[in-house]
């Protein structure tokens, strides 16, 4: 059985990471972006597509690897994905400050609501993450895709078909 070309990493996580940013993209200018069951969306779509590329991985190698090997795959999707939001969400902020600034202001908002910090409190700790801006958003970020691509690769990896080659099956040359 000859053995197809497989999807590169590479490949497999810029395509989910555009499909991310396309679909981030237009949540933020259609006014959705604070909905949170629409945020969901995205990461389902970051574990589905992760478990798709690695079932296909698995497929192009003839279901010849190991759950190591499948994992590692996706993982590197994973990595790829991660640099390319983080970038894509310092830039997007950085063109769009106004973004920045409804974010601060439901902050604010949700703050107020709860009504156990003083407006004096309020306004040092928005000032505080107001400063931080991108290092907490792009710190989030990290941590959010690297744990829910370690999920989606671990899925992945354990529900494609595996038939490893024992190293004695291998015929010498």
């Amino acid at each position: 059985m000859e053995e197809k070309k497989p999807i590169s990493h590479f490949v497999a996580g810029l395509i989910i990471a555009a499909i991310l940013i396309i679909y981030t993209t237009l949540l933020n200018y259609m006014g959705l972006f604070q909905n949170q069951s629409l945020g969901w969306v995205a990461y389902f779509v970051l574990i589905g597509g992760l478990v798709l590329f690695v079932n296909l991985y698995g497929k192009a190698k003839n279901n010849q690897v190991t759950f190591g090997n499948l994992f590692s795959y996706g993982f590197k999707a994973t990595s790829i994905i991660t640099l390319i939001m983080i970038l894509y969400i310092v830039i997007f902020f950085m063109a769009f400050p106004e973004f920045k600034d409804k974010i601060v202001e439901t902050a604010r908002e949700g703050m107020e609501k709860q009504g156990n910090m003083t407006d004096d409190q309020i306004d040092q700790g928005l000032e505080m993450f107001e400063r931080n801006f991108i290092l907490f958003t792009g710190g989030g970020a990290l941590f959010m895709y690297l744990v829910l691509g370690a999920i989606g690769s671990l899925i992945g990896a354990a529900i494609t078909k595996k038939q490893p080659r024992s190293p004695f099956d291998q015929q010498s040359i």
